[in-house]
């Protein structure tokens, strides 16, 4: 690790630099030699080296959400050109140049800040050594191997053994504590952020090997950091903890705001901004009247969450334009009216039992009711029968035998009136 750590010697001096001018405003405020001024000084640090990394970080999210759209057409050119392994890889960067995709662009911010924090790791082997380095000078060498963590030195290890860690007049229990909570707080950082960005900002309709990558990744990455983690100075595990908890919070925002296109951040997103817009129709913010714009540029592009929103404008009276604002429609308010108007006449089906029990109402009635029921409805269908074989304008003739020439009385199970007269060969 020496051996690594010494190639970013070029930058150690900038880094000592920053320390140091770092180290002085916080020593002024809880002392030079304290723990407070040196762990703040690292995390500053960090921060510091993570602002500068932002725009870096916004083109590793737009590389890695254009990796994802890419993967079904990837997949495609590779079934193809299997054989031809030239020619696939003509496609892919065809593929890449015509989507203006980088597939290094999501490595940029890991790239870029490696240097910083093997360079972070050779100061502090250096203080650890008693060794002047860069701006770190003799007073303050004494001043950083004087400052503990809860206890721990910046320079002690997980691993050393109890004469270094005496020599840093520290306990080696307390160093092991301190350094294997970092350690576990590390590693539990780095996967909770891996897990976020796999179960909320991924488009869940697309099932490629990218993802099952990234998902292997999010086990496999808390399996490093806790292996290598026992290597590394507590001002180390410091430098990575600051940065993984800046990753998890700029990450966390950025799902909220900005997330993937159908995944569930998305929906969650499409909601609170339904729900803004209805209450205040007015959408003062460029970034939300972008949002909209791109939804009803798409039109039958449309996603399922950007459908389910669209829906729920139209429901609320509103309509989408194309500049991104949002506007009341008297066409969208009478179609959400008609809507629920015909959806609250469409009479609800009943279940057989329920069926069964209203043709059996009558049944439950006492028995003078019933009687008078069914006297009732016999006389209803005698009068109603007698009116219908009674042509108008005649008298009822009293019954007999049927005139001649009549249609013959239909036997039971027969039907009724002239009967067609059978074939002869069926005779």
């Amino acid at each position: 690790m020496d051996t690594i750590a010494s190639l970013f010697s070029f930058i150690t001096t900038p880094v000592s630099w920053v320390i140091v001018q770092f180290h002085s405003l916080y020593g002024a405020i809880f002392g030079p030699d304290t723990g407070w001024a040196w762990g703040l000084s690292i995390v500053s640090l960090v921060v510091l080296i993570r602002i500068c990394l932002i725009p870096l970080f916004v083109k590793q999210i737009k590389s890695t959400r254009n990796m994802q759209v890419l993967q079904p057409k990837m997949k495609a050119i590779q079934e193809r050109y299997k054989n031809d392994k030239q020619r696939q890889s003509e496609e892919m960067m065809k593929l890449y140049k015509e989507t203006g995709t980088n597939p290094l662009s999501s490595c940029l911010p890991i790239l870029v800040q490696s240097p910083f924090f093997f360079s972070l790791y050779h100061v502090l082997s250096a203080i650890a050594s008693g060794k002047q380095i860069g701006f770190i000078n003799q007073s303050l060498l004494d001043s950083a191997r004087q400052a503990h963590i809860l206890g721990a030195p910046l320079a002690a290890k997980f691993t050393d053994g109890s004469a270094k860690v005496a020599s840093l007049n520290a306990s080696l229990t307390d160093v092991r504590i301190v350094t294997a909570i970092m350690i576990i707080l590390m590693s539990a950082s780095q996967f909770y952020t891996q897990r976020q960005l796999m179960t909320k900002n991924v488009d869940l309709t697309v099932k490629t090997p990218y993802m099952q990558q990234q998902k292997m990744l999010m086990y496999i990455f808390p399996v490093i950091f806790a292996v290598t983690g026992v290597n590394f100075p507590v001002g180390v595990l410091v430098y990575w903890l600051t940065t993984n908890v800046w990753t998890m919070g700029q990450q966390m925002f950025v799902i909220n705001q900005n997330p993937t296109p159908g995944s569930k951040a998305q929906d969650a997103y499409l909601q609170r901004l339904l729900k803004s817009v209805s209450t205040h129709t007015d959408i003062r913010s460029r970034r939300k009247r972008n949002v909209i714009r791109a939804i009803v540029a798409k039109g039958p592009d449309r996603n399922d969450n950007e459908r389910k929103f669209v829906t729920g404008l139209t429901k609320a009276g509103l309509a989408a334009q194309p500049d991104g604002t949002v506007i009341k429609s008297d066409v969208a308010t009478a179609e959400a009216e008609a809507g629920g108007i015909a959806k609250r006449q469409q009479p609800k089906r009943q279940t057989k039992a329920k069926r069964q029990a209203a043709s059996h109402v009558g049944t439950d009635k006492p028995g003078h009711e019933q009687a008078e029921d069914s006297e009732i409805a016999g006389d209803v269908a005698k009068t109603s029968l007698q009116k219908k074989d009674e042509p108008q304008g005649t008298t009822s003739k009293p019954t007999g035998k049927p005139a001649a020439g009549s249609a013959r009385q239909a036997k039971p199970g027969q039907r009724k009136g002239q009967q067609r007269p059978k074939h002869p060969s069926k005779k």
